[in-house]
């Protein structure tokens, strides 16, 4: 498996969690206007995608593999909310001017980012907003948690994280969000949540990991995989706590 590659694991991420609602709550405008349009770029299966719909948005979902992309159409059936189409952050095949505000969920680290920037302020509208938001698991508050990360690397020494929200991700984030000139006024804005996960979703959400399997290897990610069943044999519940961590800049118009 390629780093970066998630064509194999569109079906476990279906077992992944959503966004903090509270985080979207309160960057969605109140009240929402009936033209206002949302692009939910790097959609993978929908996690996102679904939460804007549950706050009463409208957009569209723009995601580069096709595996994902049928994943996400699948999971929100015929949901008209938002209209499913092939592109990536560079390229993300929409007309300018079309959206006022465009989110990456835990993809913008994918990207290369100053197109990125240049493409989003194109289909941006004057006085539109991007949002790069992450949702890492809060391993601090959980010394369960913090438990099976030392064991992974045990198994896995030389590993090296690229996950969602990881320092390597979002270190030089508020300079890079304004170097290109196309966006101002930076904001940041985080918030807890957790997630009661079945044994079932949260063996299925470690399988949609796509940095542990690139490195590790089939053999070693599957000794990984019966250390954490092993971890959580006869429990019925597994909370998981995450943490919402969202960059939001204002577009600067022309």
């Amino acid at each position: 498996m390629k780093l970066g590659d998630f064509t194999k694991l569109a079906q476990s991420y279906r077992y992944r969690t959503g966004y903090s609602l509270t985080v979207l709550r309160y960057l969605a405008p109140e009240p929402i206007p009936g033209a206002f349009r949302v692009a939910d770029v790097g959609a993978g299966t929908g996690k996102l995608t679904e939460n804007l719909v549950q706050i009463g948005l409208r957009g569209f979902a723009v995601e580069p593999n096709e595996a994902m992309r049928a994943e996400g159409i699948r999971t929100l059936g015929d949901d008209d909310h938002f209209a499913w189409s092939e592109g990536a952050g560079e390229v993300t095949g929409l007309p300018d001017a079309s959206v006022d505000w465009v989110l990456m969920g835990s993809s913008f680290h994918w990207t290369d980012r100053p197109c990125a920037l240049a493409e989003f302020h194109r289909i941006l509208r004057p006085g539109g907003r991007f949002t790069a938001l992450w949702n890492p698991r809060d391993l601090a508050s959980s010394e369960f948690h913090m438990g099976i990360e030392a064991k992974i690397r045990e198994i896995v020494p030389e590993l090296k994280r690229v996950s969602s929200g990881s320092r390597q991700c979002t270190e030089d984030l508020d300079e890079v969000l304004v170097s290109t000139g196309h966006f101002r006024d930076l904001v940041f804005m985080e918030a807890p949540h957790a997630v009661h996960a079945t044994p079932e979703r949260y063996v299925g959400a470690w399988r949609s990991v796509n940095d542990i399997q690139a490195q590790a290897g089939a053999e070693r990610f599957e000794a990984i995989m019966r250390m954490i069943e092993t971890e959580i044999r006869g429990m019925d519940a597994i909370e998981v706590p995450y943490r919402t961590r969202a960059w939001t800049v204002h577009r600067v118009d022309d």
